[in-house]
């Protein structure tokens, strides 16, 4: 599997692979994410539309079976700043990593830590004093909430970061078993850089 680190015009021609992986990896569970690649585009322009963003990706040949984005947290959507409201945590300080999907199949190979130690190490370089990303928080009486799941707290822990409490944005997709979207709270950890 190859690892390469995007920015500029690289960056802006691997979104729509990008895209199609969000949908293919955010069906599952705990996102059950309903989404379309109009809207997966229009989320993913915040990447290319800064010039400090990074996209981390794994292909298998030629083929992208994962990807891993980061950006200053300011330049995300309001609600995850919002989330911030009412706390010292200095937004304007914070790197944002987005997504880290990979495929199935190329899980359990080290690839979800090369994601997280490149857009550290980019964040580190243009200043960042912190690391942060948010979780989709589902109740653990969930009926699509698969038996064999394993939650990815050990593993976050286990780099560096720590839940945030009452740091939660809220925001809104459609769930694959919903007919419209509905409001979803996300977890926000940080990492001290």
């Amino acid at each position: 599997m190859r690892i390469e680190t995007l920015t500029g015009p690289a960056l802006t021609e691997a979104l729509d692979d990008v895209a199609k992986l969000r949908l293919a990896v955010f069906r599952d569970w705990p996102y059950l994410y309903e989404g379309d690649a109009a809207y997966e585009r229009r989320y993913l322009e915040v990447y290319e539309q800064s010039d400090r963003a990074v996209v981390v990706v794994a292909y298998d040949g030629d083929w992208m079976v994962g990807a891993a984005t980061a950006a200053p947290l300011a330049e995300h959507a309001d609600a995850f700043s919002d989330a911030f409201d009412g706390t010292d945590f200095n937004v304007n300080a914070c790197f944002y990593c987005g997504e880290s999907v990979l495929l199935p199949r190329f899980r359990g190979r080290g690839v979800g830590h090369r994601f997280f130690d490149v857009r550290e190490a980019h964040a580190r370089d243009l200043g960042y004093a912190n690391m942060c990303f948010a979780s989709v928080l589902r109740p653990p009486d969930h009926p699509l909430r698969p038996s064999t799941y394993r939650p990815l707290d050990p593993f976050w822990e286990g780099r560096g970061y720590k839940r945030m409490p009452g740091v939660v944005a809220q925001f809104m997709w459609k769930d694959v078993d919903q007919a419209g979207e509905t409001e979803k709270p996300l977890q926000f950890w940080v990492k001290d850089l």
